[in-house]
């Protein structure tokens, strides 16, 4: 209805291809001084998202963008595209506790997936939850969950409007009704049951001021906390805080036998980690008295707890590990970092380990590919779970003392399918697989590797048509990430996959920053050597158009989150380069991103403008502060979230100002604000849909070859 009310505003500038007229945005005399460099930020009242002035502001934006886009002619071909090839059933990797099994399943066009469980995979599944009823828009979804160790209560944390925030909630499976216990405040958290089902550990933080605050304000101390069922939340236990560095994260787990409490705390964004271990007793309701005591807490590597085994805790480490290995640490003789090592560091990065059926299931990133090995627990005999193509292992899952092993298996052109595989016997079998018709012998996936500015050697994965041809005239969707150690595998989505149907080009580059070789690979990426990242990203266009896949002007780029500091980078370095760019929930302002909710933890990354030596490099590529008046800009459509409590919005909105002042010429500059949505997580499938179709029909009209562009 929005959108359509929209289309009767005045559209001038769509119509005619001219300018357009954009809001009209203040400046203020805002200036800062870092380090004897004054940095003038004229819009910084836009980074107050609920004042009049920025909500004024934001409605005569969407006035100008939703109308423009509702007008591109692939649009609605791009929503049917999307919409047809979601509509088949998804599921996710079932998990086993407490004589039960969980999983979650979306029949195809549902908001939120529904959750589910049964006690033998051959009987009808019963529903848990589901999230759809909770609200008409599908704006609340499940952001964590935990069954009790006797398979009773099922504990589950909703999220509404995409905000990080959760509010858990425990319900009683026999009966099917929900306990009266609702905990609050909850951010970044796990869900921890003590042995006997009587509560559960989990992270909370300090109430916030007001609504504003709850949105914008860095956090408060998080603390681990344990809460009886049936007691209010007020009288929740505080077990765990580090009142020392109130900056950092704390999570907790709880070990199958309910006799060890595994609490980790994390510098930032995980860039180096402590374990710690409380005794919770072995019998009864949790000793919740006594001091946690250390594991490894030297923070000198990531540590990531796989399971208790017989007394001893299994982590996966990069401690002198950069690809990591697997190690154990004896609880009943604990010594404060001394390990054993069980399976040492290879060649290729161990990204994720379990324990299921007694063995370590290993799951292996071979350039960027996922390879699956089952060892013993003393890491000696090893196999190969086969998997069915090229591809990623999204998900594994299984208990410690059952064979039954769950995986989650996707590639370009394989919709994610549930494997399961005995670890014992060696056989395997398809749990789930979609029904989704695509012929893959209609399609090309490649993986090419090329040279970045400083030689080094970088791959990229690229999905096209097999009758497509290079001659320079493809529509190509280069997307990129960069960061945080996450690894951009293969993936199936019917967003790219949509844009390759019609007969573009889709690109995905392992840009250094991420995890696909390690930590010395994230390592490159990361502080005063993210020039890397934006520099592999640059070089995959160049090598995309020395190789006659396209040229710059039919090649648009996008990217979210850490993704959309990559393209506002890259597009405001070299503007020359592509067609058109979409940088989504973008971290844009480089001096003021630590001041805002959980931009501290990006410190590890980024270094902070409060750092003068930092200051020096962020300067440089921040790309708020890159814009200059008069350049020509490619058409731009920045995409953010009124409930972004991530990266706020107020990084898209003085973005989108700046650079809508600065354009030199008439490429349109278009901001699209989605309301009652976040940062992306739990964002319902139709507006998901909405955004998509928006992008991709942006992108294909800006960078059609020129006799058949209608704009």
């Amino acid at each position: 209805m929005v959108r359509a009310l929209l289309l009767l505003i005045s559209m001038a500038g769509i119509a005619t291809g001219g300018p357009l007229k954009y809001p009209i945005a203040k400046k203020q005399d805002v200036v800062d001084n870092y380090f004897g460099t004054k940095v003038a930020d004229p819009y910084r009242w836009l980074e107050n998202t609920d004042s009049p002035e920025t909500v004024a502001w934001v409605k005569e934006e969407n006035d100008l963008s939703l109308p423009y886009l509702e007008k591109l002619p692939d649009r609605e071909d791009f929503h049917d595209r999307v919409t047809k090839l979601l509509n088949y059933e998804r599921y996710s990797t079932p998990y086993w506790i407490g004589g039960r099994y969980i999983f979650h399943k979306n029949d195809g066009l549902q908001n939120q997936s529904v959750i589910y469980t049964v006690k033998d995979l051959a009987d009808t599944p019963q529903v848990v939850l589901d999230p759809n009823q909770l609200a008409k828009d599908g704006t609340v979804s499940v952001g964590i969950e935990d069954l009790s160790n006797d398979g009773e209560y099922f504990a589950y944390g909703l999220e509404s409007s995409g905000s990080d925030w959760t509010e858990i909630h425990i319900k009683d499976l026999d009966s099917g009704k929900e306990l009266p216990d609702v905990i609050k405040w909850v951010k970044f958290s796990d869900i921890g049951w003590s042995k006997d089902s009587s509560g559960f550990f989990y992270t909370r933080y300090p109430q916030p001021d007001n609504e504003t605050d709850q949105k914008l304000a860095k956090l408060g101390i998080p603390g681990i906390y344990y809460h009886r069922l049936g007691h209010p939340q007020s009288e929740d236990v505080l077990v765990y805080q580090r009142t020392d560095a109130p900056q950092w994260f704390v999570n907790a787990s709880t070990s199958k036998d309910g006799r060890y409490l595994i609490i980790q705390v994390a510098q930032n964004q995980e860039d180096k980690t402590a374990v710690y271990v409380k005794d919770l007793g072995e019998n009864g309701e949790p000793k919740l008295n006594g001091e946690a005591q250390p594991v490894f807490d030297r923070f000198d590597g990531k540590y990531w707890p796989i399971a208790v085994i017989g007394g001893r805790l299994f982590l996966r480490t990069n401690k002198d590990a950069p690809t990591c290995k697997v190690i154990s640490f004896d609880l009943t003789k604990p010594t404060a970092n001394q390990g054993d090592e069980v399976v040492p560091a290879a060649k290729d990065l161990l990204e994720d380990a379990a324990i299921v059926g007694g063995k370590l299931v290993l799951n292996y990133l071979v350039d960027a590919r996922n390879q699956v090995k089952v060892v013993s627990l003393d890491g000696h005999s090893s196999t190969e779970v086969p998997l069915p193509a090229l591809g990623s292992v999204e998900s594994i899952s299984g208990d410690q003392d059952r064979p039954e092993l769950f995986y989650a298996f996707t590639s370009f052109l394989y919709p994610t399918a549930i494997f399961r595989y005995d670890v014992e016997t060696g056989k395997g079998s398809v749990f789930r697989k979609p029904s989704l018709d695509i012929n893959a012998d209609d399609y090309v996936t490649e993986q090419i590797f090329y040279h970045s500015k400083d030689g080094t050697r970088v791959p990229m994965f690229i999905v096209r048509r097999k009758d497509s041809q290079l001659d320079g005239n493809n529509q190509v969707y280069l997307t990129g990430y960069g960061g945080f150690d996450v690894s951009m595998k293969p993936f199936f989505s019917a967003s790219y996959f949509a844009w390759v149907q019609k007969g573009g080009i889709f690109a995905q580059p392992n840009l250094r920053g991420g995890g696909e070789y390690g930590q010395a690979w994230h390592d490159a990426g990361t502080r005063e050597h993210k020039q890397n990242v934006f520099d592999d990203f640059i070089a995959a266009a160049e090598t995309l158009i020395n190789l006659k896949y396209t040229t710059a002007k039919h090649l648009s780029i996008t990217g979210k989150s850490n993704g959309g500091l990559l393209i506002g980078a890259c597009m405001t370095q070299r503007p020359d380069l592509f067609g058109a760019a979409v940088p989504g929930v973008g971290v844009m302002d480089m001096l003021r991103f630590q001041k805002f909710t959980v931009g501290y933890a990006w410190i590890s990354d980024f270094g902070s403008s409060d750092n003068p030596e930092d200051f020096k490099y962020l300067i440089e590529y921040s790309p708020l502060h890159n814009i200059h008046p008069g350049t020509c800009y490619p058409p731009t459509l920045i995409t953010t979230a009124d409930h972004d409590d991530r990266v706020v919005p107020g990084h898209s909105f003085k973005f989108a100002a700046t650079l809508q002042a600065a354009q030199g010429c008439d490429n349109p500059v278009l901001i699209r604000i989605e309301t009652k949505a976040g940062h992306g997580g739990g964002k319902p499938l139709a507006k998901a849909v909405d955004e998509s179709a928006d992008v991709m029909a942006f992108m294909w009209d800006n960078t059609k070859p020129e006799p058949s562009k209608n704009r």
